[in-house]
């Protein structure tokens, strides 16, 4: 991406040692819905306008082999080298701009052709690790609020934009 280009996606990368994410409240009848990871690391993902799915690869190659996670011994790997978990958590909020007092978020892209990328990218993500052993996918439900619990073993936060 050259200094003039705009990012067509936010993400932010946490590693962690365990999160939970709610991804269905509890309604009358039923109790709330989680999901869980233990060792490994939570992407948060946002998409702009102009997103397309050509950005898709490059996105989940970077991320998948960036070396930001600790592993048992103390050496930082990828989540590709651990035995671990990766939560990946819908998060339009990324793409927001204040303005005054408040938060727009006009640049983020339609609900419609968010929901078809995020898939698209949780599916790339289960793709280039289903052979992996001790790696563990869940995400979240796009367009939905969430609750979320983290432990982290640092504030080991990054943010990337493609």
């Amino acid at each position: 991406m050259s200094e003039k280009e705009s990012p067509v996606a936010r993400t932010v990368l946490q590693q962690c040692l365990r999160a939970s994410l709610m991804v269905k409240p509890a309604e009358e009848g039923s109790e709330a819905e989680y999901v869980q990871i233990d060792r490994g690391m939570v992407i948060y993902i946002c998409f702009f306008k102009g997103a397309t799915d050509e950005i898709l690869p490059k996105m989940v190659s970077t991320l998948l082999n960036l070396r930001l996670s600790e592993s048992s011994s103390g050496k930082i790997v990828s989540i590709l080298d651990l035995p671990g978990s990766l939560l990946i958590v819908p998060q339009a909020t990324l793409g927001g701009k204040a303005k005054g007092k408040a938060m727009q978020y006009h640049n983020n892209i339609n609900k419609e052709d968010g929901l078809r990328l995020y898939e698209a990218f949780v599916a790339l993500c289960e793709k280039e690790l289903e052979a992996k052993e001790n790696v563990v996918i869940k995400h979240g439900t796009y367009g939905n609020r969430q609750v979320l619990k983290l432990d982290t073993n640092g504030p080991y936060t990054h943010m990337m934009e493609f």
